[in-house]
């Protein structure tokens, strides 16, 4: 039997735990259309043993020829095998014709299954889906990660993710050595996984293209890169700060000008697009986020909606029309109790804009209809 649903009503996290403790075999997919990524996992009695994802740009092939572990020509020859109706996966038949030591290519193929289930784990929205398989489907696996293992791992990542991030806010900061007058002459004592990555610092390249040119998961990158930072050895270049410090703010006015003149003419697509152009630029502008919300909501997308809305009043929670319009979008996707909760809370707002204030009676007929519907729900399960 398939087991789906929203990730808003059952998190990523909860869904793991719940196949880990059923012991199932099968692929669970997870779809974000905010994200527009998807990711697929493989689970064999409840263990982890194989993860892609859309967005991922470290493939396993790539991967060993970069790390010296493979050679050009077996990596030829096991596409070739592939290509020609080889079914098993490339790492199966790279041990098979002895292309690769089975220790290299495990501890490979588990850096690559991490990074992709670390990732789906941040994911708060989007759609899961998991279908059951009979262990046909999961054969020629070369690790098996217990999702136990893999979860607690998370909940550590993202708690260090907090800490790195006061030194690297995202993946676009660019890293470079520090000039020579200003470094003094201190005696470095680094370990080899650092020198590897200070060997590959040259001023240009992000801490996303420095993690694909070594091969490792951005997270061990950006870890370093932060010991290294908070060592004074390298300094961290923000190019999103410079450009908003540039004077993006008529940029981004004229984006959202033309979103919310695309959503008034009807075209939500436009909206879309316009909305996240802004978000590209400026990550922490929540009018960037109401206004992608207010695109998604009228596109019929009401869940990915609320997820943006949120965004923006984390952002910005005295922002006002965010809060009135996720109450909109948590009604039409059936969190009525929530739905609720967030007029109140803008009705709680110290301070609206008159235009806000304006829609009071709005908020008001909403709320009494969302309570005469649930008080209807609630008697027809009595």
């Amino acid at each position: 039997m398939p087991i789906e649903g929203p990730l808003k009503e059952l998190s990523i996290h909860d869904v793991f735990q719940l196949l880990d403790l059923a012991r199932k075999t099968g692929t669970l997919r997870v779809t974000s259309d905010l994200r527009q990524n998807a990711g697929v996992v493989h689970f064999d009695r409840g263990a982890v043993v194989g993860a892609e994802i859309r967005s991922n740009p470290h493939l396993l092939g790539t991967l060993l020829l970069r790390s010296g572990k493979l050679s050009e020509a077996d990596f030829t020859r096991a596409c070739a095998m592939q290509t020609a109706g080889d079914g098993r996966r490339l790492g199966a038949i790279l041990l098979d014709i002895g292309a690769v030591a089975r220790r290299d290519l495990e501890r490979q193929v588990r850096a690559q299954v991490e990074e992709v289930v670390f990732e789906l784990m941040n994911w708060s929205e989007g759609y899961f889906s998991f279908s059951d398989e009979d262990g046909t489907g999961v054969g020629g696996t070369v690790v098996r990660i217990p999702t136990e293992a893999l979860l607690m791992e998370a909940a550590r990542r993202i708690d260090e993710w907090a800490r790195i991030e006061a030194r690297v806010p995202h993946l676009g900061v660019i890293p470079a050595l520090v000039p020579p007058e200003a470094g003094g002459t201190t005696r470095l004592d680094l370990l080899p996984a650092e020198w590897q990555v200070l060997a590959a610092v040259d001023g240009t390249r992000d801490v996303r293209s420095l993690a694909a040119a070594l091969g490792r998961s951005e997270f061990d990158v950006a870890r370093t890169l932060f010991g290294l930072a908070s060592a004074g050895v390298v300094v961290l270049d923000d190019p999103r700060a410079r450009t908003a410090a540039a004077g993006i703010g008529g940029e981004l006015a004229e984006l959202l000008t033309r979103a919310r003149a695309a959503l008034a003419g009807g075209d939500t697509d436009a909206a879309r697009l316009a909305a996240q152009d802004v978000i590209a630029a400026r990550p922490d502008h929540a009018e960037g986020h109401l206004m992608l919300g207010r695109a998604l909501l009228a596109g019929g997308q009401s869940a990915d909606a609320a997820a943006a809305l949120e965004e923006a009043l984390r952002l910005d929670p005295q922002l006002a029309p965010a809060r009135r319009i996720l109450g909109v979008s948590q009604a039409a996707d059936g969190q009525l109790e929530r739905a609720l909760e967030s007029w109140d809370a803008w009705s709680r707002l110290d301070s609206r804009p008159p235009a806000e204030d304006a829609l009071g009676g709005t908020v008001s007929r909403l709320r009494a209809a969302a309570v005469t519907l649930l008080e209807g729900i609630r008697s027809a399960h009595e």
